[in-house]
């Protein structure tokens, strides 16, 4: 799956958010590590979402732009 990320760089390195999932955010001292500690929030992001609708019928769709 794939998601659109915002990376802003700071005096502390980087902050990255994913605009379509609200509140999934991490940061990194470097680019590089930003997106990897993005993923993981991702991850992380997803399994939040299924263990709020348990017994409900989550699924991932692709959805061509």
């Amino acid at each position: 799956m794939k998601y659109k990320v915002l990376i802003q760089q700071s005096e502390e390195g980087y902050s990255v958010s994913v605009p379509g999932l609200p509140g999934c955010w991490s940061q990194g001292s470097t680019e590089a590590e930003a997106i990897e500690n993005i993923r993981d929030a991702i991850h992380e992001y997803l399994a939040a979402v299924n263990d709020l609708f348990p017994g409900g019928d989550v699924r991932e769709i692709e959805v061509a732009v």
